[in-house]
């Protein structure tokens, strides 16, 4: 066997170092994302139920319209408040939406893009394509219809 041929071949001890694949902002880590989603899906359940009550949390009795010298302002019905039942299960859902976001907001995978050097723009605008990543968004109506 010849050992001149094992000479002219390139050396693979030490493997060649591989560059690392550019830091991504939007490959958001799992947990992020169903944070997000969270977050999502308690708005939607608190505006749904805000919808669904009266415009006055506390008894009202309302105003009228008035309409003077060019001025009108839109009268509002009385208000019966809110049943104490909807009152004590908004309160719970705006608690876990601040819990929820506050858990979005501080998570360490910010740091880490600030680390990178995403900041500024760059930084919102990360923070804003979370919002509509897949995998953060809770099921739409069109995707409950196709999954059944």
């Amino acid at each position: 066997m010849s050992t001149h041929l094992a000479a002219d071949a390139p050396s693979t001890f030490p493997p060649a170092a591989s560059e690392p694949p550019p830091f991504a902002p939007d490959d958001f880590p799992a947990d992020l994302l169903a944070a997000q989603r969270t977050a999502a899906e308690l708005y939607a359940a608190l505006h749904a139920l805000q919808a669904s009550l009266p415009w006055s949390r506390e008894p009202h009795p309302g105003w009228p319209e008035v309409t003077e010298r060019g001025r009108e302002q839109p009268g509002r019905e009385a208000s019966p408040g809110w049943p104490q039942d909807a009152a004590a299960e908004f309160d719970r859902l705006l608690e876990e939406l601040r819990a929820a976001a506050a858990a979005v907001q501080c998570h360490r995978w910010w740091k880490r893009c600030k680390a990178e050097g995403v900041t500024g723009a760059a930084l919102v605008g990360a923070r804003q394509r979370l919002k509509h990543a897949k995998g953060a968004l809770p099921l739409a109506r069109g995707d409950v219809d196709a999954a059944a």
